[in-house]
C-alpha cells in the first residue's frame, strides 16, 4: 500500500515521465490491482484533493465516473429521493460522454440539483438541500488529467477505480456501482484498507449505482469492519426492457420524477438503487424494510417536489 501510495504520488505532481505513466497504466491494466495497492492510489489521491473535507457532514458518498450508459442515469433520481427524505449525500464524477451516451450532469442539473465547482458551493448546497454534485476537475484536477489519458491510451485505467473511492467529504457510507462483477469484492477490501466504515457495492448499468430491478442483484458490502455479501431479489417480471432504447434526454428524468410519464422498470430502478442506501446508511434493517420503505418515499415525492424541479 505504501509504494503504491509513493508510485500514484510522484504520478499526480508531475515528477514521472509522460512513458513511464502510460508504461506503468497499462501494465496495471494489464494485470489488475490489488486491493492494497487500490487503497495505496486513494490515499495519494486524498492528500492531492482541493475540496475541504470538512465542508459539509454528509452520511453517503456516492460517486459516478461511468457516464458512457447507454441508458437514463434514474438513479439520479434515487439520490434525489433520499435527500428530499434526509439524507444527505455527495455525489462526484466526470464531465462528457461519448455520443449515444448519456451523461449523469445534465440530468441532475435538470432534477434541481446543485452542480458545484468550490467547496463553498458545496457546503452551501448541501446545508440548503442535502444534495450536491461536484465535478472531479473542480475537487481533484490532477486525478482528472490522469482520467483524460484515456483518449491517448485507448484503455480505461486503474484511475477510474480509485477516484470512486474518493468519498471527499469522508462520509461513513458509500454507495458503488462497477461494471464487472469481481471488482466488488476488490473495492470492498480497498475500502476496509483505507477505514471506510460502511460501503455497498454492486454490478450496476455500465457501471453507475444502479439496479437494474429485473434481475437479482449480487452487493458486497462493509460495516464497521465486517464484510459479506447478500442479494437482493429482482423486483419485477425479468420481461424485456429496452434500457438500450431509451430517451435520453434529461426531460425524461424529469418527467419521471414529475409523474407525467410511467416507466414501471425504471422506477422499480429508481427504489430498488434508494432501497441498498437506505439498508446501508442504517435507515432500514432488512432488505425488505428498505425496500418498503423506498417505495413509500417514491409515492410521497409529490410533497418533496417543492423543493426540486
Amino acid at each position: 500500500m505504501g509504494e503504491a501510495r509513493a508510485a500514484m504520488a510522484a504520478i499526480l505532481a508531475g515528477s514521472a515521465e509522460p512513458l513511464q505513466v502510460g508504461g506503468f497504466l497499462l501494465l496495471l491494466r494489464q494485470r489488475g490491482e490489488t486491493a492494497a495497492e487500490l487503497a495505496g492510489f486513494v490515499a495519494a489521491a486524498r492528500d492531492r484533493l482541493t475540496i475541504d473535507q470538512d465542508a459539509a457532514r454528509v452520511d453517503l458518498d456516492w460517486p459516478s465516473y461511468a457516464d458512457r450508459h447507454r441508458q437514463q442515469p434514474w438513479f439520479a433520481l434515487a439520490a434525489l429521493l433520499l435527500a428530499r427524505n434526509g439524507l444527505r449525500i455527495l455525489m462526484h464524477g466526470v464531465e462528457g460522454a461519448a455520443e449515444g451516451h448519456a451523461p449523469t450532469r445534465p440530468v441532475l442539473a435538470a432534477l434541481g440539483v446543485p452542480i458545484c465547482t468550490s467547496t463553498a458551493q458545496v457546503a452551501a448546497a448541501i446545508g440548503r438541500g442535502n444534495i450536491a454534485y461536484v465535478g472531479l476537475e473542480h475537487m481533484a484536477p490532477d486525478v482528472a488529467r490522469l482520467l483524460d489519458l484515456r483518449a491517448k491510451l485507448g484503455v480505461r485505467t486503474v484511475a477510474n477505480s480509485f477516484a470512486r473511492a474518493l468519498n471527499p467529504l469522508r462520509a461513513p457510507a458509500q454507495l458503488q456501482g462497477v461494471f464487472h462483477p469481481p471488482y466488488r469484492t476488490l473495492h470492498c477490501e480497498a475500502a476496509l484498507l483505507i477505514g471506510q466504515p460502511r460501503a455497498a457495492v454492486f454490478k450496476g448499468g455500465a457501471g453507475e449505482a444502479q439496479r437494474n430491478p429485473l434481475k437479482p442483484c449480487q452487493v458486497s458490502w462493509l460495516r464497521d469492519g465486517a464484510s459479506g455479501d447478500e442479494e437482493w431479489p429482482a423486483l419485477l417480471p425479468d420481461d424485456a426492457y429496452a434500457w438500450r432504447d431509451e430517451d435520453l434526454r434529461p426531460d425524461a428524468a424529469v418527467a419521471l420524477w414529475r409523474g407525467e410519464i410511467a416507466l414501471p422498470a425504471p422506477a422499480a430502478a429508481v427504489t430498488g438503487t434508494a432501497a441498498i442506501a437506505l439498508k446501508l446508511t442504517g435507515r432500514a434493517a432488512t432488505m425488505s424494510e428498505a425496500q418498503a420503505l423506498a417505495e413509500t418515499m417514491w409515492r410521497g415525492r409529490a410533497a418533496t417536489r417543492r423543493r426540486a424541479v
